[in-house]
This record gives structure tokens, C-alpha cells and sequence, in this order.
């Protein structure tokens, strides 16, 4: 359907990737791998039209229809959402309006027998054979089920934009998309803003209603759910796997131990072979033997290793100090602003070492709570922090409190004690940041280097209890199994707000669920918790 044909990129002498190509057919479903920096981003927005290559092209059919969703959002309006959400149909209310100006002539002009008449003919019954082929649409019934579906509540269909986060106002840009129902949708991050039921609903759209996908994701039990194919972009070359993430991860493996067999049987005949040209240099009966070793040598392929992220460090918190046997508790809790009820009565007791969840929808209450704990808002009701409680706290915006003049470096090394400051540079190349990397400021950096740098510094503070707001927005997947081991290990209380089911899955013992103004508390863990809501509210989010 869409091919990539030997597309190439360089910028500044260096080459991101180089003759790529591959095909996209009707109904891949594809998930775009590679570490940070390998060139995802860049290869999505070439495909999307959005970005150039040096070398190579992009062929498609001329009717194909390639929706972008990337992932950072530019737009600025004041429409309502629902107004927004209705420019998904603008070329088809463009078509029913020129169509009405053609038929407006036609009655008019009485040149029946003239050339630009015949024209106009022909271009009304073009216009009308396309028109009249597209289905018979609701569309105001189509914009409602994918907003309802995407989580917005029928309220806010009349609101402005404007009024909404970034995340929300994804949402927005990927009902546009989805309602267009391209041939090809291109989604880079998509589940970065979104709740547990939201990311239910696309994935039950990507799979039963789209057509090919394309999708760069860190949420792994998303990227398993709906692709069938993975392609990996690595040292500036892909490979091509039909298969699910999970699969291609023991196939990259499998391939990594021939690529390594092969490549030291390799340098045992180079070495082989040198030794003996070093040995017989000058030895007038050998000069023929050694000049063919040496010409076999300078023609020889060498068989390249992938790369294999050597930075899988073992962390560790540091040992939580002792603190009481109950260091969050809450007894009727209300939080209002105005008119508006976040939760009403809501009550909990989280246990010393306990690790638990707060889930529920956007909007639900869920870092209200946080706030509410940390003491960072008023409320009614009764809330308690148990004795000698050290609270680590990784906010929302973590990554816009940290000092923006420091260097990378510096910003680690003023907390580092004890051992770690032997270890700061094998701490920063843990969480990708390298070389020259560890010398930047902090205000040079990316949303997602900020956050992993935020990340850091919380793994260095002795504390007892980790309060952690969407801690994996901008991390891909090997951070966030650097960073599920070391919570694993952690020997304190651990509260989590989160939407990524894996991250969740093996770490949360107790779910609370937040919703309706109510806090539920569920004694399962995140797999349990997901299975009685799977019978419960997909039902409920297409009515």
C-alpha cells in the first residue's frame, strides 16, 4: 500500500539512518522500536509528509489518507471541542457546498451548447459519483461516540479548547484522526495523557476499526495489544519482525547471540590470518600467500553486533528509615472548588510497606489526593501523616522545579552521598545521559531528559514513603524497568498514580479506584482490578 524506499537521513556529519525501506499493507499494525535518539520520531514524520529525507522516497496511492499524531501538540484556537472535533469533516462539508454552488449554476446559465457548460457538467457529476459513494453519516453522532469514548463528558463538548491541558487537547487532535478514517494512522506516543479506560478504548478502536498503524509507544502492554508486526530501528538500519513486541524482544535476542557467534568466529580467522602475514612478511617463498591474505583482509566484511543498551545498572533506593505502622490515613475527605465535588467522604488507610495504586479516570481526584496528603490544599475531613514519615515526592511538573542554570552533572552531584558519588556517571549513563549530555544545563534539555533527571535525584533521598504522580510519561522502556526493579526493592510505602498497566502490573498490591466523587478501595492487584473493570465500564464507555 505505502512504500519507504530507501529513505536516508544526516544532519551536522552525522547519519541517523541510511537506505531504508520497507512497505506498509492494509491492516499492519505496526510498533516503531528503538532507543532514544535511534530516529523514531524522525522516520513517522517523513512517512506523515512532515519531514524530509536527505535521500529516498515515499510512495503512496494518490486516494490514500495519512493521519500524524505527533507528539507534541502546536495548536492554538477557541472553538468549542465539539467544533473542533467537527473539522475531522470539513472536506466533506467543502464537497456538499461546492457541489450546491455547481447545481446553483447549472440552473442559472442557459449556454447549454458551449464548452465551459460541458465542463461544468462533467465536473458536477465527477463531484457528485464522489460525494454520493460516501457513506450515509450521523457525523454529529460519530463525533460524540469517538469524544465520549476518548473520556470527555457530554459537558464539555461546548467548552473551549483553550480551557484544556495538553493532554486533553491530544485527545482532541487524535478524535480528528480517528473519525477521518485514514488508510494509514501514524500515532507517536499516544498514551502519554491518557487514563487506564481511554487507552482500552483506542486500543479496541486500533484494533476492530482501523485500517494500517504505525505507533511509537513505551506503554508495552499497549504496543502488545494491537500490533502485529515490529520494526526496529537500530545503528542506522532496521529490522523487520511479524511479530508482537514480546516476541520480537526473544527474536532480537536470538539474533544478537548468531550476530555475536559469528562475529567472534570472525576475528579468530582475522587474528588467524594476521598472524600469519606478520609471520611470513619478507619470506620470499611465502610473498604470494601473504599478498592474497592481506587483499582477502582489506575486502573482508566485518560482521557488525547490534548495540545492546550496557546501561541496565541496578538501582536502588536507599534504606527506608522507620516510620509508624500507618503513614497515610484518611477519614471523610471532601474536596470541593466552587460548585464542583472532586470526592466526597472519601476514606483510606495505607499500611507501612504497603504498595498501592490510585487509578480512575482524568479529572477524578486521583493528584487532588496527592496534594492533599503533601498539604498543599485545604479540604474537609480528617487526614493524617503516621510518625516520622520522609515523603519522596515525583509531581506532574517534577521536571519544571528542578535548577535550570545547573549542568546535568551538578544536579546529581550536590545529593550524591556515600558510595553513589563514585557512581554518579554510571547513574547518569543509566538514565541516558552521556558524554557531552552530563555537561548541559538544565534549561537545554527535553521534557523527557528533565523528567529522567527528576528521577534520579528521587532515587538518592532517603525517604519511607514514594508518592509518584504519572512518574512514566517520558520514559521509554528500559528506564521503566530500571526504575520498576529498584521499587520493587523498595522496603517502604509506595503510592503510585499511573495509566501504564505494565508498569503497574507486579508492583501494586491494592488498587484505589477513583471515580464518581467516590474513592473504592479493590484488594487486588492491577491484573485483578483490570479484569472486573474489562466486565464493567467498556460496556458502560460505548453506551
Amino acid at each position: 500500500m505505502i512504500s519507504i524506499n530507501n529513505i536516508s537521513v544526516s544532519f551536522g556529519g552525522t547519519t541517523l539512518f541510511s537506505d531504508v525501506s520497507f512497505s506498509i499493507n492494509e491492516n499492519d499494525k505496526i510498533a516503531l522500536m528503538g532507543k532514544n535518539g535511534a530516529g523514531k520520531s524522525t522516520l513517522l514524520k517523513i512517512i506523515a509528509g512532515a519531514g524530509k529525507p536527505s535521500t529516498g522516497n515515499i510512495s503512496a496511492p494518490k486516494e490514500a489518507v495519512i493521519a500524524y499524531l505527533p507528539q507534541h501538540l502546536l495548536t492554538q484556537d477557541n472553538v468549542s471541542v465539539f467544533e473542533e472535533t467537527s473539522k475531522a469533516f470539513d472536506e466533506v462539508y467543502q464537497m456538499q457546498a461546492k457541489l450546491e454552488e455547481l447545481n446553483e449554476q447549472l440552473t442559472v446559465r442557459t449556454d447549454y451548447e458551449s464548452d465551459s457548460y460541458m465542463e461544468l457538467i462533467e465536473q458536477v457529476s465527477e463531484l457528485s459519483e464522489r460525494f454520493y459513494s460516501l457513506e450515509e453519516t450521523n457525523y454529529d453522532a460519530e463525533v460524540e461516540k469517538v469524544l465520549k469514548g476518548l473520556g470527555f463528558d457530554r459537558t464539555d463538548f461546548t467548552r473551549p479548547t483553550s480551557e484544556f491541558s495538553g493532554g486533553w487537547r491530544m485527545r482532541i487532535e487524535l478524535a480528528k484522526i480517528l473519525l477521518k478514517k485514514p488508510d494509514l494512522i501514524l500515532l507517536d506516543e499516544p498514551t502519554n495523557h491518557m487514563d487506564i479506560e481511554s487507552i482500552q478504548w483506542l486500543e479496541d478502536f486500533l484494533i476492530n476499526s482501523a485500517k494500517a498503524v504505525v505507533v511509537i509507544s513505551h506503554d508495552r502492554a499497549f504496543v502488545d495489544n494491537i500490533t502485529n508486526r515490529t520494526i526496529e530501528v537500530t545503528m542506522g538500519r532496521i529490522y523487520d519482525y511479524k511479530a508482537t513486541y514480546s516476541h520480537y524482544l526473544e527474536l532480537r535476542k536470538e539474533r544478537r547471540q548468531h550476530q555475536l557467534k559469528a562475529y567472534e568466529e570472525q576475528q579468530r580467522f582475522i587474528a588467524d590470518n594476521q598472524e600469519f602475514i606478520d609471520r611470513f612478511r619478507g619470506t620470499y617463498s611465502k610473498t604470494l600467500q601473504v599478498q592474497s591474505r592481506v587483499k582477502m583482509l582489506e575486502k573482508l566484511e566485518v560482521i557488525e553486533v547490534d548495540e545492546v543498551d550496557t546501561s541496565a545498572l541496578r538501582l536502588k533506593f536507599p534504606p527506608a528509615p522507620r516510620s509508624g505502622k500507618y503513614p497515610v490515613m484518611v477519614e471523610e475527605l471532601t474536596k470541593r472548588y466552587g460548585d464542583h465535588t472532586v470526592f466526597e467522604k472519601a476514606s483510606m488507610v495505607i499500611e507501612q510497606g504497603e504498595k498501592v495504586a490510585f487509578v480512575g479516570k482524568n479529572g477524578e481526584g486521583k493528584s487532588t489526593m496527592i496534594k492533599a496528603i503533601m498539604g498543599e490544599i485545604d479540604f474537609d475531613g480528617e487526614l493524617k501523616v503516621g510518625h516520622n514519615v520522609k515523603i519522596g515526592y515525583f509531581a506532574q511538573n517534577q521536571a519544571a522545579l528542578l535548577d535550570q542554570e545547573m549542568t546535568v552533572f551538578e544536579t546529581i552531584d550536590q545529593i550524591a552521598v556515600g558510595d553513589v558519588r563514585v557512581k554518579i556517571k554510571d547513574l547518569l549513563g543509566a538514565f541516558m545521559f552521556s558524554g557531552d549530555d552530563t555537561t548541559k544545563k538544565v534549561k537545554v534539555l527535553s521534557g523527557g531528559e528533565k523528567t529522567r533527571l527528576a528521577m534520579i535525584k528521587l532515587l538518592l533521598e532517603p525517604v519511607n514513603v514514594l508518592i509518584l504522580d504519572e512518574p512514566t510519561n517520558h520514559l521509554d522502556m528500559k528506564t521503566k524497568d530500571i526504575i520498576k526493579d529498584a521499587l520493587q526493592d523498595f522496603d517502604g510505602t509506595l503510592i503510585l498514580v499511573s495509566h501504564d498497566r505494565d508498569f503497574l502490573d507486579g508492583l501494586a498490591q491494592k488498587v484505589f479506584e477513583f471515580g464518581n466523587k467516590r474513592v473504592r478501595e479493590h484488594f487486588e492487584d492491577i491484573k485483578g482490578f483490570l479484569e472486573y473493570k474489562k466486565m464493567t465500564s467498556l460496556k458502560e464507555i460505548e453506551k
